[in-house]
Order: C-alpha cells, then sequence, then structure tokens
C-alpha cells in the first residue's frame, strides 16, 4: 500500500508541476530550473528513503513524493522544445525525435534490470538512491551541453493563463494522447495478468521487454525513412496499428505466440509518440515551445495511470484477454478522434 502511495503521489507531482515550469522555462530559459532540481531531486529522494524506511505517517509520506516527483529535472522535455529550435526541417526533427524515442526504448529495457541487480545485490533503499544521484548527474552533463548555448526565448505577444491550450487544435491533441497512452496501461497490466495467469510472475518482465525491443526497432524504422504522408495521416495509420497490435495479443495462448506478439505490438508503439512530438511542435505557438511539451507529458502519465488503473478493475473479473482487447480499443479510439481532429482543423483552415 505505502509503495503503491507513494508511486502514484510521486506521478502526481511530476505531472502536475511540470507545466508550471514549462512556462517558467519559455519566459527565463532553462537553466535555472535545470540548477535547482539538480540540487532539490536527490535531496528530495534521500527523504523519501528514510520517511518509507523509517515507517511515518502515510501523508508525510505522501508529500515527500510529490515533492519528490516534482522536482524531477524536465531534461525530456527541455531537449524536445530545443529540437523544435534548432532543427526547423521535417525530415531533421522526425530523426531527432525517433532517436530520442530510442533513447527511452533502452532506457526501459536496461534500466530495470540495473534496479534489479542493484536491489539483488544490495537494497531497495539503494536503487532509490541511485536513480537520484543519476537524475542529478544526466542534468548536470545536459547543462553543461554546447547545444543548450543556442536556446532562445521568444517574444510573447499576449501572455494567456491557459498558455498553449488556448491554441487551436491543442487541448483535441491532448485527448488522443490520453486515449491511446490508457493504451499503454493497459499493455502493461495485461502482460502482468497474463504471466500471472500461466504461474510465471517473472514471465512479465522478459515480455515488457521484448515489447520494449519491438518498440526500439519501430522507432529505428520510422526515423530511417522519408515518409510522403503528412503528419495527420501518419499519426492516424500508427495509432490504428497500435490499436490492432493490441488486439492480436489477445489471441495468444502460448508463451511463444505471446512473445512474437508482444514483439509485434511493440514495433506500433513508439511512432505514435515520435509524431506527436512532431504535432505538438507544429501545432504550439513558439513562447508556448516548452510549455506544450509539458501539457504533452502531463497528458501521456495521466492515460498511462488511467489505463493502469482500468486494467487492474478488468483483471478483477476478466482474464488478461480482455485487458489487451480493451487495450486495442482504446488505442483505434485514439485513431478515430485524430481523424476527426484534422478534418476539423482542415475545415477551419
Amino acid at each position: 500500500v505505502d509503495a503503491g502511495l507513494a508511486s502514484g503521489c510521486y506521478v502526481t507531482g511530476l505531472a502536475l508541476i511540470a507545466p508550471l515550469l514549462g512556462r517558467y522555462i519559455d519566459r527565463h530559459g532553462p537553466r535555472r530550473v535545470l540548477v535547482l532540481s539538480t540540487l532539490l531531486y536527490p535531496i528530495c529522494m534521500g527523504l523519501l528513503i528514510v520517511t518509507a524506511l523509517s515507517a511515518t505517517s502515510r501523508p508525510l509520506l505522501a508529500m515527500v513524493a510529490f515533492a519528490a516527483g516534482a522536482s524531477y529535472p524536465p531534461i525530456t522535455v527541455c531537449m524536445r522544445a530545443l529540437i523544435r529550435q534548432l532543427l526547423t526541417d521535417q525530415a531533421q526533427q522526425q530523426a531527432a525525435y525517433s532517436l530520442e524515442s530510442l533513447i527511452i526504448e533502452l532506457i526501459f529495457i536496461f534500466g530495470p534490470l540495473l534496479v534489479a541487480l542493484t536491489v539483488g545485490l544490495t537494497h531497495p533503499s539503494v536503487a532509490v538512491g541511485f536513480a537520484g544521484i543519476c537524475a542529478a548527474l544526466g542534468t548536470i552533463l545536459f547543462i553543461r551541453s554546447p547545444a543548450l548555448k543556442h536556446w532562445r526565448i521568444e517574444s510573447t505577444h499576449a501572455r494567456s493563463l491557459l498558455g498553449p491550450l488556448t491554441t487551436r487544435g491543442f487541448v483535441p491533441l491532448l485527448v488522443v494522447i490520453v486515449f491511446y497512452c490508457a493504451a499503454f496501461g493497459l499493455f502493461e497490466v495485461g502482460v502482468t495478468g497474463y504471466a500471472a495467469e500461466h504461474g510465471q510472475p517473472w514471465l512479465a518482465g522478459v515480455m515488457l521487454g521484448l515489447a520494449s525491443v519491438g518498440s526500439a526497432s519501430g522507432a529505428l524504422a520510422y526515423g530511417a525513412r522519408q515518409w510522403h504522408w503528412s503528419l495527420q495521416k501518419q499519426f492516424t495509420v500508427a495509432l490504428t496499428a497500435m490499436g490492432a497490435g493490441c488486439v492480436l495479443l489477445s489471441y495468444a495462448r502460448d508463451d511463444l505466440s505471446f512473445a512474437l506478439l508482444s514483439v509485434l505490438a511493440g514495433l506500433a508503439m513508439s511512432p505514435p509518440l515520435i509524431i506527436q512530438s512532431m504535432l505538438v511542435a507544429r501545432i504550439a505557438r513558439p513562447e508556448h515551445n516548452t510549455e506544450a511539451f509539458t501539457w504533452s507529458a502531463t497528458s501521456l502519465l495521466g492515460g498511462v495511470g488511467l489505463g493502469i488503473a482500468g486494467g487492474g478493475v478488468i483483471l478483477e473479473t476478466q482474464a488478461a484477454a480482455q485487458v489487451f482487447l480493451a487495450a486495442g480499443c482504446m488505442g483505434l479510439l485514439a485513431a478515430a478522434c485524430s481523424c476527426v481532429l484534422f478534418l476539423r482543423l482542415l475545415r477551419a483552415t
């Protein structure tokens, strides 16, 4: 219970505070926020370890976990915003966002292995502390990057309390992101449920790793090709393929077929994330650059959280196959919503 509470509050802090940090970065640049988070995040993670081990009250644990999430260095959104500023050509942006997606997938493959090794050799608290140190070191390296010197603070024509949320098409795009990221959350729960149904809990990590391998391959394949379709059409087709891949997983009846279908489903998971970044870069105004990416990240986290919660509810009464069907439906729903969104935008222009 305490682990779930801390994880939930950590993600909530990360999701709620990120847009505020993004707005500050758009107006004043990223350096101050990054330096401050480099100092605060390891401290908050240390306090989280002490609070968890001392068995203090749950409200205090929730507060510390929220603070840890809120102080997480916003490197990812800064990187995406910087890519938009430095690369104006769509093909170059596609390659850059594909590379970023590939790096993230590699982290999802090797990160859990490193955590498992650390926990096995030492103690879970050491893994948490190691994560805080790694984040601080990574942020320092990012601050020292020569590319950050080219950061531009865009002039603001008219300030609005809602920021990028007032831009035509941006909120509907966030809704699409929530829908298809809910499929991600359902997928993770479905894999865990499948492993439990077959009496092999360890199998969940293997299958999720295979899906990440497929996703990394999908990022490579997408980024290496010049696409002649519009971004809108690419997004709709990619979401449809992702939904179909999740539906196929519901028909797997043995470990071999499930492993193969996990890789196949993973192939279609990274292109929507890459195209999403490109669409945010295209729709949002320059003065809302970083904040727009934080809103997309918040929508992603919210969608994954809803998917995990919904998957847990389904697993209480249904088999894992039903969770994958629900994931597929969410992916296809996102594809349908994206099609409607872009048709309305075309009519408006």
